[in-house]
């Protein structure tokens, strides 16, 4: 079977736009999920780039945009659930509205679209989904917020593998550390930033686990700490 089209979510951020580039680099057509946005649009404008807008913590508007997704000239056997968000907060600090905020830009954003992406990929005879955690889902200090929301994220993955088992889709999940973005260059030091880990890097982890190659793996959660 040729190697279908790839969706990612939270294309237009740092991670998303690396995500999208290495896998148009191997010439696989990407279906490119976000808020809607110049950095969208831009996107969009790409060569076998296809930008859908969509809130993605709404499962309806989620459905939507599958539906959109099917009137497109691609087939998907790869899901990329990159969106999310952070937001610092200890124990004393975290209120219902970030706790709330975080869950949904963690958590929905990549149940809604596994829940829709798996019958697709499902139906095309099998492929993959690859899911963002963090390394404070799994040890170290941490925000609440932002550490268990990722930490639900993981274990979704877990469960999924499972459950998509017999539909031939793999599934796992990456644990990045500190990322060097534009963003978190802001408040990152010098030596911060040296140790931090490309985006481009973790983007070749990714496109890995959605190649063929990766066949034999699915429920792991791979580290991409680099030196971070």
């Amino acid at each position: 079977m040729d190697t279908g089209a790839v969706i990612v979510t939270g294309a237009a951020g740092a991670l998303g736009h690396a995500v999208v580039a290495e896998f148009r680099a191997a010439g696989r057509p990407v279906v490119a999920l976000a808020r809607p946005g110049e950095r969208l649009d831009a996107l969009g404008r790409r060569d076998g780039v296809h930008a859908v807008p969509v809130d993605l913590a709404d499962r309806a508007a989620v459905q939507a945009a599958f539906a959109e997704v099917d009137a497109l000239p691609v087939e998907p056997d790869a899901l990329v659930a990159l969106a999310g968000g952070f937001a610092p907060g200890s124990l004393a600090e975290i209120d219902e509205e970030r706790m709330e905020a975080l869950w949904h830009s963690n958590f929905s954003t990549a149940l809604w679209a596994a829940q829709a992406a798996a019958p697709r990929i499902a139906a095309r005879g099998g492929g993959a989904i690859v899911t963002v955690g963090s390394r404070t889902a799994v040890s170290g200090p941490a925000t609440i917020a932002h550490a268990t929301s990722k930490a639900a994220v993981v274990r979704l993955t877990t469960v999924l593998a499972e459950q998509l088992r017999a539909g031939r889709i793999r599934v796992n999940a990456v644990l990045p550390s500190t990322i060097d973005t534009p963003a978190n260059r802001e408040w990152m030091t010098p030596k911060q930033i040296e140790r931090a880990v490309a985006p481009e890097a973790i983007a070749k982890v990714i496109a890995f686990l959605c190649s063929p190659d990766a066949a034999p793996i699915s429920g792991a959660a791979i580290p991409v700490y680099g030196d971070a």
